[in-house]
C-alpha cells in the first residue's frame, strides 16, 4: 500500500477539516459563552426536548417491531417476490421525509381530494389525524423501519447456515429453529437498527417541520431552524448550543451500535439460506407484507399526485376537476423548481464525486494511525443528526477571513454535505482495500512508479467499483436532504427539500405536491441508473439488493 508521509499527511489533514475542526467549532461555541445556562432556563427548550424523546423513542420502537417483522418475512423466510417485495419495503426510508410527509397529509383528514373522490373524506372541520405527535411517531417509524431490516440483513450476511441445520437435525420445527438459533445471532442487528431508527428520527426536520408545526409540536431540529431564522446577536450560539444538547441525546443510541457491531457473530462456512413457509402461511405474510407497504407507501403517494391534479385544495379529484397546470407552472421558465432540481442535483453528484476521489487515498493508508484517528473524526457527522452538521458548517465559515461571503450559497452546503457524508463514502472502499493484495503495490514500487502513479495505475482499477458504491450511495442520500440545506440555504440557493417545504408552509399544496411528484421521478431515475450498475458494485451496495 502506498504509505507515503505525504499522501498520510493529506489525508490526516482532509479528515480533520471535514469532520474535526466543525465539531470543535460547534463544542466551543456551545461551551464558549452564556448559551447553555439560557437554554436551561427556557421552557421552550425543554419542551423541545421532551417532545423530541417521546417522539424518537416511541418511533424507535415502533420501527424495531416493524423491520423485525419485515425481516422476518422477507429475508429469514423468503417470501415468493422478496425482490420486488425488498425494493418496496426499503423505499420509505428512500423518500425524501417531506414528501412523505406531504403525502400522508394529503392522504388524511377533511380536504384529501383522494378521500374525496372515494367518498371517504371526514367531515369538514374535522382534524387532519396525522398533525400531531402520534402522526408523526407513526410517519418516522415508517420511515426508519427499513433501517431497522437493512441492519438485520447486514448481520444476517454473517450467520452460520450451519446452525439452522444443526436445530433441525435435534427435531426443532422451522420456526422453532429460526427463534433459538437464528434469532439471537441476530440481536445485535436488531439492537443497531433500533439505535439507527432513534437517531434518525431525532435529527428529523421535514417530518417535524411538516406535521409538528401546524400541531405546534416543536421538536429540536425545527427549533434550531426558527432560532436561526429568527437572528439576532446570540442566535448562533442558541443554536450550537441545541444542536449540541442534540448530539447528547443521540449519544446512547451510537454507543449501543458500537456496542451490537462488537458483539456480531463470526461467519460460519456456509451462508444462510431462508427457511420457506408452508403454503397457507406463505400466503398470509405475503397479503400482511402488500397490506402495508399499499397503506404506507402507496396510499400517500396516490394521495399526492391526486392533490397536484386538482385546482386548489380541498377540491375532489373528477373528471371534470382534474389539471396540469400546477405541473406547469412547476416547470415553468423561470420557476423556482428548476434551479432546485439543478442545486440539488449538483450539490449531491458534486459531494459524491469529490468524496469518493477522497476515499480512494484515505483508504490507501487508513492503517497509518493518523489516519485512523482522524477518520473517527468523519464518523461522528454521519451518526448525528444533520442539524448538528448544519450549525457547524455555518461556525466553520464564519470563523474565515471573508467566510461572510460564503455563508447562504452553495459552497457552504456543499461544505456541510462534504463534513456529513465522507463516512458513507469511505466504507465501501476501505472495506475493497483491506482485501487489495500488498505485493502488487511493492512490485510497482520496485520498478520505480511514484506514489500518485501506484495510486491511480494500479489501485484505482481495482477499488473503481467500491468508489463507484460509496459515491451512489452519497448521491442518493444528498439528494433527499433536507435538515441540513434548511439551516443552510439563501437566495438562488434553495434544494428541492427546502422548496418543498416552503411551498406547503405558504399554503400552495397543490404545487407543492406538482414538485413533489417531480422529486419523486427524479428520485426513481436515480435509483433505475443505481440498479442498472448493480452488476458491478459490491454485494450488499445498494439497500433495496442486500
Amino acid at each position: 500500500m502506498p504509505t507515503s508521509r505525504p499522501l498520510v499527511l493529506a489525508a490526516a489533514a482532509w479528515l480533520l477539516a471535514i469532520g474535526a475542526v466543525p465539531l470543535l467549532r460547534l463544542l466551543a461555541e456551545a461551551l464558549g459563552g452564556g448559551a447553555v445556562a439560557a437554554g436551561l432556563a427556557d421552557p421552550a427548550v425543554w419542551r423541545a426536548t421532551a417532545n423530541s424523546l417521546r417522539i424518537s423513542l416511541g418511533a424507535a420502537a415502533l420501527a424495531t417491531a416493524i423491520g423485525a417483522g419485515l425481516a422476518w418475512a422477507l429475508l429469514l423466510r423468503g417470501l415468493a417476490g422478496r425482490g420486488v417485495l425488498l425494493f418496496f419495503s426499503v423505499l420509505p426510508a428512500l423518500v425524501p421525509a417531506q414528501v412523505m410527509a406531504l403525502g400522508w397529509i394529503q392522504a388524511s383528514g377533511p380536504a384529501s381530494p383522494l378521500l374525496l373522490a372515494l367518498g371517504l373524506a371526514p367531515p369538514l372541520g374535522t382534524p387532519n389525524p396525522v398533525y400531531g405527535a402520534a402522526g408523526m411517531t407513526i410517519l418516522l417509524a415508517v420511515q426508519s423501519a427499513p433501517l431497522v431490516m437493512l441492519a438485520i440483513a447486514a448481520l444476517l450476511r454473517r450467520v452460520p447456515g450451519e446452525a439452522v441445520l444443526a436445530a433441525r437435525g435435534l427435531g426443532a420445527t422451522p420456526e422453532a429453529a429460526l427463534r433459538r438459533a437464528i434469532w439471537p445471532l441476530l440481536m445485535p442487528g436488531l439492537l443497531a437498527g433500533a439505535g439507527l431508527a432513534y437517531v434518525a428520527a431525532l435529527g428529523n426536520f421535514g417530518v417535524g417541520a411538516l406535521l409538528g408545526i401546524p400541531a405546534r409540536i416543536t421538536v429540536l431540529p425545527v427549533l434550531i431552524w426558527q432560532r436561526l431564522s429568527a437572528g439576532g446577536a446570540d442566535a448562533l450560539a442558541q443554536a450550537a448550543a441545541l444542536a449540541v444538547l442534540l448530539a447528547l441525546l443521540a449519544a446512547p443510541a451510537l454507543a449501543m451500535q458500537s456496542l451490537a457491531a462488537r458483539r456480531a457473530p463470526v461467519a460460519g462456512r456456509q451462508p444462510f439460506a431462508a427457511v420457506p413457509l408452508a403454503r397457507p402461511a406463505e400466503r398470509g405474510a405475503f397479503v400482511l407484507v402488500l397490506l402495508y407497504l399499499f397503506s404506507v407507501l402507496a396510499v400517500p403517494m396516490l394521495a399526492l399526485l391526486a392533490a397536484s391534479l386538482v385546482p386548489a385544495r380541498g377540491m375532489e379529484l373528477s373528471a371534470e376537476t382534474v389539471t396540469l397546470r400546477h405541473f406547469a407552472a412547476a416547470t415553468a421558465p423561470g420557476a423556482h423548481t428548476a434551479a432546485a432540481f439543478a442545486n440539488s442535483l449538483l450539490l449531491s453528484l458534486g459531494a459524491a464525486l469529490l468524496l469518493a476521489l477522497a476515499a480512494l487515498p484515505i483508504a490507501l493508508v487508513l492503517r497509518a494511525r493518523a489516519v485512523r484517528a482522524a477518520s473517527a473524526a468523519t464518523d461522528l457527522p454521519y451518526a448525528l443528526p444533520g442539524a448538528c452538521t448544519g450549525v457547524a458548517a455555518i461556525l466553520v465559515v464564519l470563523s474565515l477571513p471573508g467566510g461572510g461571503a460564503i455563508y447562504g450559497t452553495l459552497g457552504l452546503i456543499l461544505f456541510a454535505y462534504l463534513t456529513r457524508f465522507q463516512a458513507l463514502a469511505l466504507r465501501p472502499v476501505a472495506a475493497a482495500a483491506a482485501r487489495l493484495d500488498p505485493s502488487l503495490d511493492e512490485a510497482a514500487r520496485g520498478m520505480g512508479a511514484g506514489v500518485l502513479r501506484r495510486l491511480f495505475r494500479v489501485h484505482l482499477p481495482p477499488l473503481a467499483p467500491a468508489l463507484a458504491a460509496g459515491g451512489i450511495l452519497v448521491a442518493l442520500t444528498a439528494v433527499n436532504e433536507v435538515t441540513v440545506s434548511s439551516l443552510l440555504y439563501g437566495p438562488g440557493t434553495q434544494t428541492l427539500g427546502v422548496l418543498v417545504f416552503g411551498l406547503q408552509e405558504s399554503g400552495n399544496s397543490p404545487l407543492a405536491s406538482a414538485v413533489s411528484c417531480l422529486a419523486l421521478l427524479l428520485m426513481a431515475g436515480l435509483m433505475a441508473l443505481a440498479t442498472l450498475a448493480a452488476r458491478k458494485l459490491p454485494a450488499g451496495t445498494l439497500p433495496w439488493r442486500p
